[in-house]
């Protein structure tokens, strides 16, 4: 096994993002991992409930030995070994976002031995802060198809705050050797597609009325939206609702806004804010939203050859996650403004 990793936590960000992240590659790269000042930016600093089962998550997937791994706690070591894949169980136990634990392990799940079969319990499906599970399903995940991952994720209990208890199950095919990513051209808008969902809120209507508005702010621009409406009832102890919207074009780009329902806030405020912020990117025609621009970062930096993309704003997560795969894998990325867009690529490898 290599040398140790040293990570800083508080750098960039300082958020969850740097220690999911950081976790995943090195039990990609197998080197041990020391990060400390973890979420030091953050009001709540150190491992949260969702940080923490996201760690050992990823070290049940490779065997990984841990120490301080705890609530609050600020510094962890984690030394990975083989990544086997298999059956993995996690539980969360709060509302803590379920999507944000996949986004943790899915990397590492591409380098498996085995195939994955990660079931994820009592956490929150639907959360602020956080992308939807519907955004993975129909944005994040097939844009990794073209580069060769093949995975999917099944919702059997939509989980929202406060109390979660979502359930979800993540299922990857190894891929060892991802393909590059090339998304130039924003092409011409072909469809834009949503899905509409609230649990156990159907008396009230909830889902179609999120729907109904987004259309109509979407209608101000012209444009028009294929939203399936989800009148969930899987999970009988947390309300909630969601939606989301994405757009394709014949460029293969593929944009998505989404946004989550709220005790006292209206549906109607819930579908505008969905078509708000796809029409941010649509006005601006980047090939990735702001949100899948950090997201697909470590692919790129892993992948053989070379990858690149247009956004609309550099964030602090694509910030962090361009300076983890550079500090980790040593793969250097150039970023470019162009227009009002950014240029986002991998050096040849």
């Amino acid at each position: 096994m290599s040398d140790l990793l040293e990570i800083d936590g508080s750098q960039k960000s300082g958020s969850g993002t740097i220690l999911r992240m950081s976790v995943a590659l090195a039990a990609i790269v197998n080197q041990p991992l020391h990060i400390f000042r973890i979420r030091e930016k953050r009001t709540q600093p150190g491992l949260r409930p969702q940080h923490l089962e996201a760690v050992m998550t990823a070290a049940r997937i490779c065997q990984a030995e841990v120490k301080g791994a705890k609530l609050g706690s600020r510094e962890l070591w984690f030394t990975p070994h083989e990544i086997r894949g298999g059956e993995i169980h996690a539980e969360i136990g709060t509302a803590g976002s379920i999507p944000m634990l996949l986004l943790a392990v899915l990397p590492m799940c591409a380098y498996a031995e085995s195939p994955v079969h990660l079931h994820v319990s009592r956490g929150g499906t639907d959360v602020k802060n956080a992308p939807t599970t519907n955004y993975l399903r129909n944005v994040l995940l097939p844009l990794l198809t073209r580069m060769g991952l093949k995975a999917s994720v099944t919702v059997h209990k939509y989980g929202y705050f406060p109390k979660g208890m979502g359930e979800v199950t993540l299922d990857v095919e190894p891929c060892p050797k991802l393909q590059p990513i090339k998304l130039e051209k924003f092409g011409n808008l072909q469809r834009i597609r949503g899905v509409s969902v609230c649990t156990f809120l159907t008396e009230r209507r909830v889902a179609e009325r999120q729907a109904v508005m987004a259309n109509e702010r979407l209608r101000s621009a012209s444009l028009q939206a294929d939203i399936a409406i989800v009148n969930d009832t899987s999970n009988p102890l947390q309300k909630g609702s969601s939606l989301l919207l994405w757009a394709e074009t014949d460029a293969g780009v593929l944009l998505g806004g989404d946004s989550i329902g709220e005790i006292g806030k209206p549906s109607e405020v819930v579908g505008r804010e969905a078509a708000e912020s796809l029409l941010k990117e649509l006005q601006a025609k980047p090939t990735v939203d702001t949100h899948i621009s950090d997201m697909l970062v470590p692919y790129m930096a892993l992948a053989e050859g070379n990858s690149s993309y247009f956004c609309r704003l550099v964030t602090e997560h694509l910030d962090a996650n361009i300076w983890l795969a550079q500090e980790i894998l040593r793969r250097r990325f150039h970023v470019s403004k162009v227009g009002n867009l950014y240029r986002v690529e991998t050096e040849k490898s």
